[in-house]
């Protein structure tokens, strides 16, 4: 019976969604068709067929699929790396209060400063070659998983700490059955949002030097004034970040079954 009403609920979520996204195409388009705005933008349906053609017609020196690979495959590089230095980095900072009064004051400084503002100093210490790349989206990664498992090892219920310790159990016990187990959840929540900002960080660094990928469509389009062509690229965007956080969901969701977030 709950089976039914979890798929019943996810059909009727897929239908709000596919409601919604035809309604903003329509918009679109009246919009592009009836105002002047469509001197200036290109209209869902021309957008969408160029999209389409660009699987099989390159853009530049690759079709889109080949675009969002070159520009994923920097993502994930930089995302795992950013992601385990970050987890190991915030769980020490919470468990340690040394480590903490040490690290953390730092790292606030850092954290507000948005990877975008570093593509400059990146370049100096990295060069135009993909190094600048990993290290905008390595520290996008970090500071955005960071503070979440260390929000993570300070919001386990001391009460849960204190009676292990009554038990018997050593500070290492406690660690590993208690306080990870806890972080689980926040680190989880830390990576849909360090995945998100990596997208989103590997698009801009394209955007300043590069060959290939999304942020080189994007830019291309603009150097030869095709909104087509950046519109294309801002789909493609749109598209595999979704892709992105829904397959994180999903891990979550297997991983985390005793606590999966809202639904």
């Amino acid at each position: 019976m709950k089976n039914r009403f979890k798929d019943a609920a996810s059909y009727e979520k897929m239908i709000c969604a596919g409601i919604s996204i035809l309604g903003f195409l329509c918009l679109w388009q009246l919009v592009v068709s009836f105002t002047a705005v469509g001197e200036l933008l290109s209209g869902p349906l021309i957008v969408l067929s160029k999209f389409v053609t660009s699987i099989a017609e390159p853009i530049g020196t690759y079709t889109i699929q080949l675009h969002i690979f070159w520009s994923l495959s920097r993502v994930m590089i930089g995302f795992a790396l950013g992601s385990a230095v970050g987890i190991v980095v915030g769980i020490l900072m919470g468990w340690f209060k040394i480590i903490d009064a040490i690290v953390r004051p730092l790292f606030e400084i850092i954290r507000p400063i948005p990877p975008i503002a570093w593509i400059p100093l990146s370049i100096l210490w990295f060069g135009l070659g993909e190094g600048s790349k990993y290290f905008l989206i390595f520290y996008a990664a970090f500071c955005g998983i960071t503070m979440n498992a260390y929000s993570g090892v300070k919001s386990v219920d001391p009460v849960l700490i204190g009676a292990a310790k009554m038990l018997g159990a050593n500070n290492r016990q406690v660690f590993t059955t208690i306080v990870l187990p806890s972080c689980i959840p926040h680190i989880f929540a830390g990576l849909q949002i360090a995945i998100g900002t990596s997208w989103a960080t590997v698009v801009a660094a394209e955007m300043v030097r590069s060959t290939e990928g999304v942020g080189w469509m994007i830019i291309k389009g603009q150097d030869s004034n095709s909104t087509v062509q950046i519109l294309v690229g801002i789909v493609a965007i749109g598209i595999v970040g979704y892709i992105l956080a829904v397959s994180m969901r999903a891990i979550e969701a297997k991983l985390c079954v005793w606590r999966v977030r809202g639904k």
